[in-house]
């Protein structure tokens, strides 16, 4: 299939509105990527009480005196994503959002997005697995990042017992920030399409590495969904921006991937038409 991308917002719009759709129309316009992905948590939920109260790692990178304070200021309502969803398809765009718990599954499942994402931190939440797959009639795409094999396989197993696997996308993915090329194991993609690739929907390749040259070996090796982190400025206040790509990198992104698409195929016959000229006038006549 035609490589599908996804731009992640995330968190990186610094909890302004304006911001957050300036990004989705940049990457509409400019960048022509299929998708754009937030988040939504409910941070109380997600946190425990000493996690919420602690001081961020980085306290550059905060927008509260404490690590709850600052997630708080980066989340929108869900009227706000409701707002940001429309805005996407007026731009022509497909809305998402990876969603962090039970609470954040319901207000994001009462829009009806195209399909709902579960980072690798929450594939073994299966409350929340659970509920999404007996309520929400979309599609559903989860990272398999810091998760061992018998964790997938596990995973796979209840999506294929709740009639789910087949409208699932499954992530090869390294949980960093940013990830260095030799911990992005590539050939992760090789072993979920293998053992997988038959029961889900299809596999994606979830980078947080820099550069765009591993999507497109990660492309030849069977990913067809694609998601990066994607920035206005990647020296802007957060964790996120320096793993993310600027406009003009996701531009170049889906170009490559779709020109290797476009590549990647057999001759039609033994000689194209665009050789036959070049081999009546070149070809040694024996």
């Amino acid at each position: 299939m035609k490589p599908f991308v996804i731009a992640e917002i995330g968190c990186n719009h610094m909890g302004d509105l304006e911001i957050a759709k300036e990004m989705i129309k940049t990457a509409a316009v400019f960048s022509n990527v299929n998708a754009v992905k937030f988040q939504k948590r409910n941070n109380k939920e997600v946190l425990s009480e000493e996690q919420y109260n602690a001081p961020h790692p980085n306290p550059y990178n905060s927008y509260g005196n404490t690590y709850g304070e600052h997630r708080e200021f980066l989340e929108f309502t869900v009227e706000q994503h409701k707002e940001l969803k429309k805005y996407c398809e007026e731009w022509g765009l497909v809305y998402s959002t990876s969603v962090w718990d039970l609470t954040s599954a319901k207000e994001i499942a009462s829009l009806q997005p195209e399909f709902i994402k579960i980072p690798s931190a929450q594939n073994n939440n299966y409350k929340m697995l659970e509920w999404l797959c007996d309520n929400y009639a979309g599609e559903l795409q989860i990272s398999v990042g810091m998760t061992s094999k018998a964790e997938v396989k596990e995973l796979v197993e209840f999506l294929v017992e709740k009639n789910r696997a087949k409208d699932t996308v499954i992530y090869s993915c390294t949980s960093g920030y940013p990830v260095p090329d030799e911990d992005v194991c590539l050939l992760e993609i090789t072993y979920l399409r293998e053992n997988f690739g038959n029961i889900v929907k299809s596999i994606g390749f979830s980078g947080h590495h820099n550069g765009i040259s591993l999507d497109i070996a990660a492309y030849t090796l069977g990913a067809e969904y694609f998601e990066r982190h994607f920035t206005l400025n990647r020296t802007w206040k957060g964790t996120d921006h320096a793993a993310s790509l600027e406009p003009d990198g996701m531009r170049r992104l889906v170009r490559n991937l779709i020109s290797v698409s476009k590549a990647l195929t057999y001759k039609k016959e033994d000689i194209l038409d665009i050789e036959k000229v070049q081999r009546n006038k070149l070809k040694y006549d024996k």
